[in-house]
Formats: structure tokens, sequence, C-alpha cells
């Protein structure tokens, strides 16, 4: 598989030693398309920590020698089994610095030799297909996925707001009102409710709750303070779960159930939120978005005041034909 790169180059799994030197490739690379980066090693960490995910069997890493003459990681690929060994999803990244030299091709063709293994683990009936997120300003990573037979499925948006003044108050539905995140007892609550809420979306596979919890509650930035639950009587009818990335605040979660949309729920929920970060002296607020969000929640950022800052796409590639395991929109 390493006859298209340079003899000196070396390809090898990963281990938790190279944690710093992935992210920093992340980095390098958010930095080249889209001129910042919000990715830290904790994002990387949970990343390895997924549920059917192995570090060992399901990741690369090419290292190019270094200035120093130390091994330098120059392209980092992984895989995971998101959902039955049929719905596979990739991940990579090139060091901008060694561009051309086939580490890109290398890493795709390495995942998709991957992904064909779990073709027989699937279920007899099922599609088996492989996607890949790539920058939207990114044309040469597009042209290479294309090359290697994927297509274009989905637009996926990161927005965000400068807040130059203090945002609208919010205002609550009838029957609407705020209740502090209580440790111990709002964990599984907040986790169905935000479940529920996200069944609408496209391709939606329900989170391990195990990992969510660990995702979020073993993070020294989570802070209780920035989650903001809506609740109707008993029930929870929306949420936004914040946090920071680097120094922007980061909308990381912003659900609302269907018996409470369409009533001003969702935007209340933002201009909470933005307040809250305003407050703190935060100026940039950000969140990621699916361009077709049927909900309309692309309508609602923008009206919330949100521009698109980087436009991601996703690719797929079809490696067995057969029957969806998941219908778009459902769970």
């Amino acid at each position: 598989m390493n006859d298209l790169l340079p003899p000196e180059y070396m390809i090898r799994r990963p281990t938790m030693e190279d944690l710093a030197a992935v992210t920093h490739l992340v980095r390098l690379y958010d930095l080249q398309q889209d001129g910042e980066t919000t990715f830290t090693e904790n994002d990387m960490g949970e990343e390895w920590e997924k549920p059917r995910f192995r570090l060992d069997e399901d990741a690369w890493v090419i290292c190019a020698p270094g200035e120093d003459g130390a091994p330098l990681v120059v392209g980092y690929q992984e895989v995971w089994n998101r959902k039955d060994h049929a719905f596979l999803q990739g991940d990579g990244y090139v060091h901008p610095d060694f561009n051309g030299r086939g580490i890109g091709t290398t890493l795709l063709r390495l995942a998709e030799a991957r992904a064909r293994e779990h073709i027989p683990l699937a279920p007899e009936e099922a599609r088996v297909y492989i996607r890949n997120g790539v920058s939207g300003s990114d044309p040469a990573a597009r042209e290479l996925h294309e090359n290697e037979g994927y297509v274009p499925v989905r637009y996926f948006w990161k927005m965000q707001v400068e807040l130059k003044e203090a945002p609208p108050e919010p205002e609550w539905p009838h029957g609407i009102r705020l209740q502090p995140f209580r440790a111990g007892q709002d964990e599984r609550r907040v986790f169905d409710a935000m479940e529920e809420a996200f069944r609408d979306h496209w391709w939606h596979i329900p989170w391990d709750y195990d990992w969510w919890c660990r995702r979020w509650f073993d993070d020294d930035t989570f802070d209780p303070g920035l989650w903001f639950i809506a609740v109707d009587g008993e029930e929870i009818a929306g949420g936004a779960l914040c946090t920071y990335r680097e120094q922007t605040g980061w909308v990381a979660t912003l659900g609302v159930r269907r018996p409470w949309r369409r009533m001003g729920l969702g935007l209340a929920l933002l201009r909470m939120a933005f307040g809250a970060f305003y407050q703190r002296g935060t100026r940039t607020v950000a969140l990621g978005v699916d361009a077709g969000n049927p909900t309309g929640a692309t309508r609602l950022y923008q009206k919330a005041g949100m521009q698109v800052a980087v436009e991601n796409v996703l690719y797929e590639k079809e490696l067995r034909p057969g029957v969806e395991l998941v219908a778009a929109g459902e769970s």
C-alpha cells in the first residue's frame, strides 16, 4: 500500500503517544484551509475513545523524516464502524507542507481496504458504504475523493456570530421555564431528550450513552452553567448544551423536541446562550449544522445573526449495494 510514497516514509498504527502530533496535524490542516482552528487534544482523545473504534486496527499515521531527522507525522487516517459494519465513517489529514507526495491517496485507499473488511460482518441485506468529510475550500482533496469513486452527498456548515453588543433577551414560549442542570439527576434525561430531538436529522444514529457522558463530564472544560435546559412542567422540551473551544463559545448541541417546535423555543435557547457568553466577555460564538437540516435550523441561526464561516463536504463511496439500515431522518 506504500508504493505511492517516497521510500523513506513509514506507515504504522498510531498510539496514545501520538495524540499531540496527530492533533497538531489536524490543527495545521484547519489553519491552512479555514484560517482558524478550535481542535484540541481533548477532541482527538474523544475521537479515539468512540465505541466500536480501535486505535490499533482502525487508524494509521504516515511519518516522514523531519528537519531534525526524527519521524514527523505527515498523514493520519481513521475508519469508524458507525453502525453494524455497514456505515463506515472515515476521517483523514495530510500535512500542508507534504501535499502531492501520495499521502492522501495512500490514506484513502487504506481506509477503503479496512472498510471492505467489514462487508462480511454487515447484515446480509445491508448496503455498505464509507463516508469522508472534506473541507469545501480544499479542491485537491475533493478531486482526490472523486478520482477514487466518491460522490458528494451532503454539506455541513460551521456558522458563527460576532457579538458586538448584548444580544436580545430570549422570549420564552408560554409555560416554558429554564431549569439548572442537576448533576447526578439530569444526565440521562438530557441525553434522552436530545436523542429524541435529533431523530429527524439526516442519518441520525443514536449515540452511546456512556461515551456521551465521558465526552461531556470527563472534560475539564465542562461547565454546567453553560447548559440551558428548557422544561414544560416536568418534561424537557429542549436544550442548548454549550462549552468553549479555545476562545470561542461553542453551542455543541441545540435541540427541541417535536411537540415544542415552531414556538420560538430554539431561538430563545440560542439567545440565552449568546447572552451567557457575552456576559463572560466572549464575543465569538459558533456551532456546526447540516446545511440541509429538515427542521429549519439554518434559517433559525441566520435569523439570530449567524453566518456561514466554513463549509465541509461529505463524500460517500458505496462498497456493496443493498438495503439502508437507517433511513434518513430516522433512528
